[in-house]
């Protein structure tokens, strides 16, 4: 409709132009000495209007071959951006395929435009190292090293390559680096968790594990394995002498004392350092919290002298436990042990051979074997205890 408007419009203009044209008398006069040009009005119009397009052709044809040279630039620019940027976009679709070498090199052909180096370096980064070569790595990592806006993009995929390669020191100077720039998002925390792990740098570990669980960032149940190693770590070094270990442990949090596997670290900590009254105030409490068996072997350990009320205390707690868990061959074996330091025979005796017939790891297999041996021995049965040390030898032997 509207081409239809403009028809007709252009039409009423001609028409009135042509009328107006034929009804104009009017003459236009040059006169140039001697010489003299008489035009009429219209065909003067008609010379002006043609004079008028040549005049916009030949300048127009003038401005076109001037810019000729930027355009042909221009052109051949967006091609070349055209090339890269399909490039760039071919080394990402290759890299997420796995195609590690054609994204390598997709991403030497992006990073030919200047804008795109970055992003194709870091591409060609991962590539390379999925490919097992780090030293073309080490060398597109390095390409934007004076990248002042990619240089957190830089270190993080640095630090993910060499926490990956289990590079630890490496990583932590990575680390370093990010800290120093305040970069705190869950990805790098992530990351500086596992080089912290690599490196067996538990306390850092233990701090950003809880600052991981602020966030919600990690499972529970890896959490509380991180925990286990952590403090595993912590725990088991041998340097530790008794002060050096009352300290630590007075570092740990309540809620991760009554854990039964940190619980379990901590008492056999203290039970190294000749802390036996520690290491049994560890384990009761955390059997309060949690009944844990694997506790039993540590709180054995932990012995008190006979005829104390520590160990009088310690039956005690046993004979509680036992109403929990009766048939519990570890218990058993525990109170069993007690009570042969207590000199109480009897229930020594019961309790050993409960274990004796509870019992499915070979270690309290030969550990009741041996402790009835001693018993049969204490009371004069030579023939029984020799019976028992020939069977704690062969299940030794298993």
């Amino acid at each position: 409709m509207r081409f239809f408007l403009r028809l007709v419009a252009l039409f009423a203009v001609a028409i009135g132009l042509a009328v107006l044209a034929r009804y104009n008398p009017g003459n236009v006069v040059l006169f140039f000495p001697p010489y003299r040009i008489d035009l009429s009005l219209n065909f003067f119009v008609v010379l002006l209007l043609l004079l008028f397009i040549l005049l916009y052709v030949v300048i127009r044809t003038i401005r076109v071959t001037q810019k000729l040279p930027a355009r042909v630039i221009g052109y051949r620019r967006h091609k070349r951006e055209t090339t890269a940027n399909n490039a760039l976009r071919d080394s990402l679709k290759s890299l997420f395929e796995g195609r590690f070498g054609q994204a390598e090199k997709a991403a030497t052909r992006a990073a030919e435009l200047q804008d795109n180096l970055g992003v194709a370096a870091l591409i060609g980064a991962r590539a390379a190292h999925r490919m097992g070569q780090p030293e073309r790595r080490d060398i597109w990592l390095a390409s934007i090293e004076d990248d002042e806006p990619l240089k957190t993009a830089r270190l993080i995929t640095t630090l993910d390559l060499l926490v990956d390669e289990h590079k630890s020191q490496a990583a932590l100077q990575a680390v370093s680096e990010l800290n120093a720039r305040g970069t705190r998002h869950i990805h790098a925390l992530r990351l500086a968790l596992k080089a912290n792990q690599q490196a067996k740098n538990w306390p850092e570990v233990l701090r950003l594990v809880r600052t991981l669980n602020k966030h919600d960032a990690l499972h529970p149940a890896l959490s509380t394995r991180l925990r286990e190693l952590a403090y595993d770590g912590l725990l088991s070094d041998d340097v530790h002498d008794a002060e050096s270990i009352t300290r630590l442990w007075a570092t740990v949090p309540n809620e991760d004392r009554s854990k039964p596997f940190i619980a379990m670290r901590g008492a056999g900590a203290f039970n190294k350092c000749g802390l036996h009254a520690e290491a049994r105030a560890i384990v009761e409490k955390s059997m309060a919290t949690e009944w844990d068996p694997r506790l039993l072997a540590t709180y054995r350990d932990a012995v008190a002298a006979e005829g104390t009320p520590e160990l009088l205390a310690q039956i005690e707690h046993c004979e509680r436990w036992a109403a929990k868990a009766p048939n519990d061959a570890e218990l058993a074996l525990t109170l069993g042990s007690f009570c042969f330091k207590q000199k109480l025979w009897g229930k020594a005796q019961r309790h050993l051979e409960q274990a004796l017939s509870d019992a499915v790891a070979p270690v309290t297999v030969r550990e009741a074997h041996l402790r009835l041996g001693q018993l049969h021995e204490a009371i004069e049965q030579p023939e029984l205890a020799a019976e028992h040390y020939r069977q704690c030898a062969l299940a030794t032997a298993l």
